[in-house]
């Protein structure tokens, strides 16, 4: 399944900055970054209440924001892209 991953983290102290970077690189980790704070993962049900659990650690639910949209199997009717960064096929072959 696709999952679309957005999130907003206070970064008005080093706490925060810290916690921002912990959440990107645990996007990283899972999924394909598509602009500065939004992230695609191809996940299975595992992996994607895994993600949720590690995100949830990692968040202060009084200062920042996350959100998980579940565009399931059949995504690829659900997603449109026009724009200066080429699309990509999530789940192709990455290379490096």
């Amino acid at each position: 399944m696709l999952v679309l991953v957005t999130y907003d983290v206070n970064t008005t102290t080093v706490a925060g900055q810290k916690r921002l970077r912990q959440v990107a690189k645990c996007c990283v980790r899972h999924g394909q970054r598509v602009q500065n704070s939004v992230f695609e993962c191809v996940l299975d049900a595992a992996q994607y209440r895994s993600l949720q659990h590690e995100l949830a650690t990692l968040v202060d639910t009084e200062q920042d924001s996350l959100r998980m949209y579940n565009l399931g199997n059949h995504y690829q009717e659900k997603t449109w892209h026009i724009g200066a960064k080429a699309g990509y096929e999530a789940e192709g072959t990455l290379m490096f």
